[in-house]
């Protein structure tokens, strides 16, 4: 039987319709510490920044988003990823294997579930298939930042 923590990040993966795969992350992954401080260190630098104060700005964030991904592998052929589940305790949980069951709008999908959730925060990083491209929403002072970054081997 599992425990509730682990049976909690699932149902908000796929309560965010995400479908969650067998396998682990590849060994060129980044550890989650190692993500999230290419996310949140103080030399981090968005590709995008939003106003939080922006009547649009989980639509605007959707949009960015979509931009943003489409210029990378993040999501592979078969329309899977890495996600770190967007719950408090989910980097302990570690990069999941999903695969996107909408294939748009992952961000305010997440923001969304997350008004009830434990954390109540729109974070969420993302790690391509091969381990390679990160691409995250984080919350920065009051502006919504999506960040993306490559790691080389």
């Amino acid at each position: 039987m599992l425990d509730s923590g682990i049976q909690d990040w699932r149902i908000t993966l796929q309560s965010c319709g995400l479908v969650i795969l067998e396998g682990k992350a590849p060994s060129s992954a980044p550890s989650p510490l190692v993500a999230i401080r290419a996310v949140t260190g103080v030399d981090v630098r968005p590709k995008v920044a939003i106003q939080e104060s922006r009547p649009d700005a989980i639509e605007e964030i959707d949009r960015q988003w979509q931009a943003q991904v489409s210029k990378t592998t993040l999501v592979s052929e078969t329309g899977k990823f890495l996600i770190l589940p967007p719950v408090s305790g989910g980097s302990a949980v570690g990069w999941v294997r999903v695969k996107d069951s909408i294939g748009f709008n992952l961000p305010s999908r997440i923001a969304s579930h997350r008004i009830a959730s434990v954390t109540g925060s729109a974070e969420f990083p993302t790690l391509s298939a091969d381990g390679h491209h990160l691409h995250a929403v984080s919350v920065e002072d009051d502006e919504y930042w999506i960040v993306v970054r490559t790691f080389t081997r």
